[in-house]
């Protein structure tokens, strides 16, 4: 195996609507190797939703201890919610060599990218607002009042999109799958995430004067 041990950092915002939890959900299905963080929140669970399947939902006291025990390598307030990301779930899933791929809002999103540089940010826009709002409406699950603060905070969301790596229009929800799974493909084969001792010990390539040559010898 040539990639390295430890597991990459994927890191996956959009507005609400926008359908970043099921693209996350559905990558892992389709890419070998990767996990998806279940974050922690403090909302009711919608319809058809599954503790520690889509999020681990918890009561504000207990966010707030775990905050105040630093067991969040990030949280934010979203839509008067909150949501936040474990340390040790984050860490657990890199040791045994997978990618981790979260779906985190745009507060989180920046609060990761301070810390985990070498991370892959990745923006997920809906078509157009007129969309956006048809999904959210669809959904049957906020109220008008709800629907109207989505849109907005959405609007505001969207202003950070050149604080990514990437950008996927979800306008097809099986082209934007394929297409996040390309890009988790294509940053696996970067040749900084290579295990590069393993190369040079399976190509016999020993360092000359002018760096790595490779020589003749067992492959």
């Amino acid at each position: 195996m040539v990639k390295n041990n430890r597991g990459a950092i994927f890191v996956v915002s959009a507005p609400s609507g926008a359908g970043k939890t099921s693209l996350c959900q559905e990558v892992t299905k389709i890419i070998e190797g990767v996990k998806h963080s279940i974050s922690y929140t403090t909302r009711s669970p919608r319809q058809g939703e599954a503790n520690d399947v889509d999020y681990t939902f918890i009561k504000e006291e207990e966010f707030s201890r775990m905050v105040s025990e630093g067991e969040f390598v990030e949280w934010a307030v979203v839509h008067g919610n909150f949501y936040g990301t474990s340390m040790k779930r984050l860490d657990a899933i890199r040791d045994e060599g997978f990618d981790v791929i979260l779906d985190i809002d745009t507060q989180g999103a920046i609060q990761l990218k301070s810390r985990f540089k070498d991370g892959v940010y990745i923006f997920i826009l809906p078509p157009s607002m007129e969309v956006l709002e048809d999904r959210l409406r669809k959904r049957m699950s906020d109220s008008e009042e709800e629907i109207r603060r989505r849109l907005k905070r959405a609007r505001e969301e969207i202003k950070e999109f050149d604080r990514y790596d990437y950008l996927i229009v979800n306008d097809r929800f099986d082209v934007a799958l394929k297409e996040l799974g390309a890009i988790i493909i294509s940053e696996r084969l970067r040749t900084e995430n290579m295990d590069a001792v393993w190369i040079r010990e399976k190509f016999s390539i020993q360092e000359g004067k002018n760096g790595y040559n490779i020589t003749a010898g067992r492959i």
